[in-house]
């Protein structure tokens, strides 16, 4: 199971991760699935659980598909997770990780207070609009589509003559410095 904050999307996906008794990250188990030429990986924190040739993980950690750790770490009582671990979303690494995010999210640049009101507000008037007038709704996004648009292209150049490196894009986006690029790029040269 991941964990995922819509506006970082995939630059920030969290899960646990399981954790050796030496204090190492296990690699993928990989299973063999019989005559075929393709075999099963896994890095999910439960598959640790030392049977079928896994690694025995003492601790799980959040991690983070940007990269980051944390330095926190939660034991595993494999006695008490029964029988279908999978079913358990460990609250320690996935406290951690929303901490993670909100560091990422105190970095990023913020919104004029007005304009953050503005979408929110937005965005509450087209939910409720999909619900009661779904024509008038899809016209509505059609048009924010086209303002998107026409203002993402403009502030993407203007950020490219600016000059400013691809690090600090990220930062003030919240992204990976590729995720930044790609979301720049797609304002600058177009789906």
């Amino acid at each position: 199971m991941g964990w995922r904050v819509e506006e970082f999307g995939g630059s920030h996906d969290g899960r646990a991760v399981a954790v050796l008794a030496d204090g190492t990250e296990p690699g993928p188990v990989i299973y063999d699935t019989g005559s075929s030429g393709s075999v099963h990986r896994s890095s999910e924190w439960w598959i640790y659980d030392g049977t079928l040739r896994a690694p025995l993980a003492t601790h799980l950690r959040g991690g983070c598909s940007c990269g980051w750790r944390g330095t926190d770490l939660h034991a595993v009582d494999w006695t008490l997770l029964g029988d279908r671990p999978y079913d358990t979303d460990p609250l320690g690494p996935m406290e951690d990780w929303f901490l993670h995010v909100r560091q990422v999210d105190a970095n990023a640049v913020p919104l004029p207070e007005v304009l953050a009101g503005l979408l929110q507000l937005l965005d509450e008037q087209l939910t409720s609009l999909a619900a009661t007038g779904p024509l008038a709704a899809l016209r509505a996004v059609a048009m924010l589509e086209r303002t998107a648009g026409r203002t993402g292209t403009e502030a993407a150049h203007k950020l490219a003559a600016s000059g400013t490196d691809w690090k600090s894009v990220a930062v003030a986006l919240g992204l990976t410095e590729d995720d930044a690029q790609a979301r720049v790029d797609q304002y600058r040269y177009g789906d």
